[in-house]
């Protein structure tokens, strides 16, 4: 059992260090209160090589692996995890191209990522099927060659600068994915939505009217998107969680620098057991949080059954960021409560990872689904 990075990680959490304290630190608070979103920073994580981590190398990519990009995404997220899930956001989209793609569908749409700056989005997400994918409506009706599609997506990542789309929608009764060009005619995008936090990651509702979609651009057969998006989301929950372990890290710096500095009743902040007790936890969570994580990419990485654990690091990590944003406004007393201080936008910020790619309580849904098919525990 070994819990040191090799060279190899070390150097690279390194160089993703370097660029978030050079390009998305010093820039969290711009996109934060203007929305934007951060093309220029995406451009330049683009030709440091961080986009796209996952992309085959027999399609131009050079893939790491998702323990890699999980030490890479925490460091990211660190800096603002709303620029960070803007450069991560394809992964959630490209992963079932990887995973069910023939060989012509991943030439078509994941090599042309390699070469320039694109962006795609997983539109899965309905006004009424969020957590619960198997509810979704968006039909898929087979004409000739073609299947047409009608619906809309909610809440969709990255949803206005795609250049496209995977879909789950109904054929007849079968939840069937499919790859659907963004300049296809019958798409409408819609405004950027207003969130509570990750300001500058771009969500947006995608209106699908009667899209025409070749049969070329279905992944796997009729009937098999339900098990391609499930799938998906072993791959990508423990980046998820390597998020919610960058705003931890965040509270916890934030906090420990001003409980050093900060002077009450003649002594050190740090010094009351009140607050370093608060400090303590959240320390002990980011290491808890970050094992996790680091367990569930492992697994994925060993080619085993990661469902379980990808459910835990996920549900876990994003309670401990919650409440470490809050620990942290709690520990800068007035300043927590003030927009002089990163401590608000943390909380903001920390609150969507207790929602999307599956609830909270769908994560413990995932885990106890497992136990029940255990004999005992080991």
């Amino acid at each position: 059992m070994q819990f040191s990075p090799s060279a190899e990680q070390t150097e690279l959490v390194e160089k993703a260090r370097a660029f978030t304290k050079e390009y998305i630190g010093p820039n969290s608070m711009k996109y934060d209160r203007s929305g934007e979103f951060p093309r220029e920073i995406c451009r330049e994580a683009f030709k440091q090589g961080f986009m796209n981590p996952h992309i085959p190398a027999a399609y131009g990519g050079s893939p790491h692996t998702v323990l890699d990009h999980c030490m890479v995404l925490e460091e990211m997220a660190t800096g603002c995890s709303g620029i960070a899930t803007a450069i991560d956001a394809n992964g959630l989209s490209q992963y079932p191209v990887i995973l069910a793609g023939s060989d012509d569908q991943k030439r078509r749409f994941l090599a042309p990522m390699t070469e320039e700056l694109m962006f795609s989005a997983y539109a899965v997400t309905e006004p009424e099927a969020g957590s619960d994918v198997s509810r979704v409506k968006t039909s898929a009706t087979k004409m000739g060659n073609d299947y047409v599609l009608n619906g809309i997506k909610w809440w969709i990542t990255n949803g206005s600068v795609a250049s496209w789309y995977f879909v789950l929608a109904r054929v007849d009764d079968k939840p069937t994915a499919f790859v659907v060009p963004a300049d296809s005619p019958g798409i409408i995008r819609g405004p950027k939505e207003i969130n509570l936090g990750q300001h500058a990651s771009n969500t947006v509702r995608v209106t699908f009217e009667d899209v025409k979609v070749e049969e070329r651009n279905r992944l796997g057969d009729e009937g098999d998107g339900f098990q391609i998006a499930m799938k998906t989301f072993d791959h990508t929950r423990p980046g998820v969680a390597a998020g919610a372990n960058g705003i931890t890290k965040a509270a916890l710096n934030i906090a420990l620098s001003y409980a050093k500095r900060r002077r009450t009743f003649d002594k050190k902040l740090i010094s009351n057991q009140g607050i370093s007790f608060k400090l303590a936890e959240i320390m002990t969570g980011l290491d808890a949080a970050r094992y996790l994580t680091y367990r569930a990419a492992w697994l994925f990485d060993q080619g085993e059954d990661n469902a379980r654990e990808a459910a835990e690091a996920k549900w876990f990590a994003a309670d401990v960021a919650m409440k470490a944003a809050i620990e942290c406004s709690q520990v800068l007393g007035g300043y927590g409560f003030t927009t002089e201080m990163p401590a608000e936008k943390l909380i903001r910020d920390a609150k969507i990872y207790q929602i999307y790619e599956g609830a909270t309580e769908i994560q413990k849904m995932i885990i106890v689904g497992k136990l029940m098919r255990m004999k005992e525990v080991h």
